[in-house]
């Protein structure tokens, strides 16, 4: 069902990296960043909309509709398509510093006779570096409460 829920989301990533006196210098690092995730559930149709914010030292949000396929009735794994948009400026996240087409493949987990939700997915975001263009990939997980 539908949730809102909170984690950690990991970068996996880094864009341009360049020499300074004599140094390797990554102009735009990984980073990691907390994520708030909202999952709302067509009833009757296999499809979601699902957003992430990534809150840490810039924040983006994720915004996807994703098509979900049931494992049991406790699991569903997903895939998404939308945007990732850094709302920062020039400070980069999980998912880099700059507006990109974003796929999202996911699974959702329901605990046993609870609301809670684990969630995990990974948001893979197309020429999402400003500097050196390039793909930019994160990892999120946490825990939500369905309504």
């Amino acid at each position: 069902g539908s949730y809102i829920g909170a984690g950690v989301s990991f970068g996996l990533t880094r864009g341009e990296r360049t020499i300074i006196n004599g140094q390797e210098v990554t102009l735009e690092p990984r980073k990691t960043a907390a994520v708030v995730a909202a999952r709302y559930k067509f009833l009757r149709a296999p499809f979601s909309v699902r957003t992430q914010a990534m809150i840490g030292d810039g924040v983006a949000i994720v915004p996807t509709i994703s098509y979900d396929v049931p494992i049991n009735w406790r699991t569903d794994v997903y895939v998404g398509a939308g945007a990732s948009f850094p709302v920062s400026g020039d400070r980069t996240t999980p998912v880099g510093n700059r507006t990109a087409f974003a796929i999202q493949p996911g699974i959702d987990y329901v605990l046993p006779n609870s609301n809670l939700v684990l969630f995990g997915n990974a948001v893979i975001a197309f020429n999402a570096y400003r500097t050196g263009g390039g793909t930019a990939a994160s990892l999120q997980a946490g825990v939500g409460l369905r309504f």
